[in-house]
């Protein structure tokens, strides 16, 4: 019944997926996402300049003033556009509405592409020879971070589809024994160049790719080395400009707008890595802020599946505005109850991944990516602590990882598909009663914008 109607629920994925964003679209404003307001700042001071100069804030200008300019570049052009045409005594203002749509239109059709790249890649991992689609889909179709993400005014959007592109280069380079043409390097550089303009989380894609030296068999170990550094000098020219221009303004390459406080496990609290028992009770009883306190894992899981900042599905700053507010925490609650198994599969296919596929390089690197990644962010939260409430602990900015925990879950409910087909169905049949539960904490319960 499932192969027969396969091409059916995935064209249905689709349409609902692409509805998702819409409805989205419809009644959610960028300017109530993330620190909004400073990454409307940061478009209002770069578009100023164009197009006649590239001139990026500083401090005084906006908060985000530290993030790279390629996530700012849509929204920037836009508003040049809006003030060119618009007819207003307030145009920075009029234009952020305008700009603000834009930018979500033009990112819903990035991730569009990237959910294309990400079944391509998938089908390649295979040899084509499987129809791999609908495993992708109802994965990459539960993932609610996904959908907050790219409804905001943010870098990260671009971060799936570039390495989405980057992905699929480096599997497809691997099959051709990393022996790429001059062509085929310059597109692979840029894609990294423009992964590191896109968002600094990027640079944890980067440190895997030369891990990857160890394991390349001797025979093609010369031309992955020559791929791998002609790659990255193409990437650093391609990036390097703006990371120089942090190092002259500010004296690192790292500006950010709070102070690093060096690494020290001490710089947290002991509640901080292991949770208490109240903190458990609250993960699956009301997973919202301000509970917690500060606790890793809780509030990483209640924002990868949910809302627990409340920038999306409801907000805590204007409770009166939305649907059903005061009942929303224990709808997600209810929701990170649904997620657990789901959390368990993802969580064994990536260890699985390894175990089964160890002479695979790209496979090799996904799993790295992904150790590098959540560790990375770790490092990043114990770094810069945000006392008492932990709030750079947020799953948007670290939807790489969770993307790239989707590649070794479709491979393995392909091949569950092949080996075990009764449990491949009853794992299916589970991801969509996750994918119905859930479904409302993938729509903003804002009212309708127009």
């Amino acid at each position: 019944m499932i192969n027969k109607y396969k091409n059916i629920y995935f064209l249905s994925l689709i349409v609902i997926i692409v509805f998702i964003g819409f409805y989205n679209i419809l009644h959610y404003d960028p300017i109530d996402g993330y620190d909004a307001e400073a990454h409307y700042n940061y478009v209002d001071h770069f578009s100023r300049y164009l197009p006649y100069e590239i001139n990026l804030p500083d401090r005084e200008n906006s908060r985000e003033f530290f993030n790279p300019p390629l996530g700012y570049a849509v929204p920037a052009v836009f508003q040049v556009i809006c003030r060119n045409i618009l007819d207003s005594p307030d145009l920075l203002k009029d234009c952020r509405p305008i700009y603000g749509i834009a930018t979500q239109v033009v990112q819903l059709i990035l991730y569009l592409f990237s959910i294309f790249i990400n079944i391509k890649i998938i089908d390649l991992f295979f040899d084509k020879k499987k129809n791999i689609k609908l495993e992708y889909l109802i994965l990459i179709s539960l993932m609610a971070v996904n959908y907050k993400t790219i409804v905001q005014l943010r870098g990260e959007p671009y971060i799936l589809f570039f390495m989405s592109c980057l992905l699929y280069q480096f599997l497809k380079a691997e099959r051709d024994k990393f022996e790429q043409n001059n062509l085929q390097i310059f597109i692979f550089g840029l894609t990294i160049g423009f992964l590191a303009l896109s968002r600094q989380w990027a640079f944890l894609l980067f440190p895997a790719f030369f891990v990857l030296v160890i394991y390349v068999k001797s025979s093609q170990k010369d031309a992955y080395t020559k791929f791998i550094v002609k790659s990255f000098f193409i990437g650093f020219l391609t990036s390097s400009w703006y990371y120089f221009s942090l190092l002259f303004r500010y004296g690192t390459f790292t500006a950010f707008n709070k102070e690093s406080i060096g690494f020290s496990f001490s710089n947290q609290p002991i509640n901080f890595y292991i949770p208490n028992i109240s903190d458990i009770y609250l993960l699956f009883t009301k997973p919202i802020r301000p509970n917690f306190s500060n606790q890793f894992i809780s509030i990483f899981y209640s924002d990868f599946w949910g809302d627990y900042w409340g920038y999306f599905s409801f907000t805590s700053r204007q409770l009166e505005l939305g649907r059903n507010q005061q009942l929303i925490g224990d709808y997600l609650a209810r929701v990170n109850i649904v997620s657990l198994l789901t959390t368990f599969f993802l969580i064994f296919c990536f260890f699985n991944f390894k175990k089964y596929h160890r002479d695979s390089i790209f496979s090799k690197y996904i799993s790295l990516s992904i150790t590098i990644t959540f560790f990375g962010f770790l490092w990043f939260l114990i770094s810069y602590p945000d006392l008492p409430t932990g709030d750079t602990n947020k799953a948007t900015y670290m939807v790489q990882f969770f993307n790239l925990l989707l590649i070794p879950a479709s491979v393995k409910l392909v091949m569950l598909r092949e080996e075990r087909p009764t449990f491949y169905k009853l794992i299916l049949f589970y991801l969509i009663f996750t994918f119905i539960h859930n479904f409302s904490s993938y729509l903003s319960h804002f009212p309708f914008r127009f």
